[in-house]
């Protein structure tokens, strides 16, 4: 027996999230019944972030464990020949027998991606939230500041979740504006995030973008620990898990 690692990437656009559920067709469904297929087991990957529906990655983790002597950097090729055009990974490889890509400390960092113009683009549907009003990066930046460093982020947690406590670290937020793709960009880093976390974040910078709170009013929200005081919930579709990075394994490697 060993344990194999993918880097997948999807398009979250046709599935209900990662995570197999009784509602639609998950991204973990889909990898199950790919590997099935493939190595001739019963297959169950484990993955790193459980993404919600419409949500996009370009490296998400997961692991799974098989009899296999198919070598593991080469099962990408072979699975990617059986998945849909909107899943593909991007590496496989074998990795340790006891490596949990959930429960092992990692890094993790969103995109959320905001298409901000008079008018939305086609192309752009898919993976941007459009939003018509002008957005003041700098002040998204100052209102930013106040989210890095450990901080119990209640106020930004959607209902439902379960967990057993809301503090979490963000590493690091960065704000661009790309003016030639008319992109505000909101990348977000850390060891871990709550339910709708990220969304929150962006849909509450939003309305300090376009002006309606000073950026000094995140900082009220965030020791206000309740979620009435933020923004709304930013859509799915303008999010991207972009990597998961382990300190300690790239260390040991």
């Amino acid at each position: 027996m060993k344990r194999i690692a993918l880097i997948v990437a999807y398009d979250g656009t046709a599935y209900c999230g990662w995570q197999i559920q009784k509602n639609g067709i998950s991204v973990q469904e889909v990898l199950n019944r790919c590997l099935n297929d493939l190595l001739g087991e019963e297959i169950s990957v484990m993955g790193a972030s459980r993404t919600d529906a419409g949500v996009h990655a370009l490296g998400n983790v997961a692991v799974f464990d098989t009899e296999t002597r198919i070598p593991g950097d080469k099962i990408s090729y072979a699975l990617n020949q059986r998945l849909p055009e909107d899943i593909r990974i991007q590496r496989s490889f074998e990795t340790a027998p006891d490596f949990h890509p959930r429960y092992t400390k990692s890094v993790k960092t969103y995109e959320y991606r905001i298409l901000n113009r008079t008018f939305p683009l086609p192309t752009e549907r898919l993976y941007s939230y459009f939003y018509h009003y002008d957005l003041d990066v700098n002040k998204m930046r100052e209102a930013a500041s106040f989210l890095t460093g450990r901080h119990d982020f209640a106020s930004f947690c959607g209902a439902g979740a379960q967990v057993k406590t809301t503090v979490r670290t963000v590493t690091d937020i960065k704000i661009d504006r790309d003016e030639t793709q008319s992109i505000v960009s909101i990348r977000i880093s850390g060891e871990g995030f709550l339910y709708n976390m990220v969304r929150i974040i962006a849909g509450t910078l939003i309305e300090i973008g376009n002006g309606q709170y000073p950026p000094e009013k995140m900082k009220e929200i965030l020791e206000a620990c309740d979620r009435e005081m933020a923004g709304p919930t930013a859509p799915a579709k303008g999010l991207t898990l972009l990597q998961i990075c382990y300190p300690e394994q790239e260390k040991n490697a």
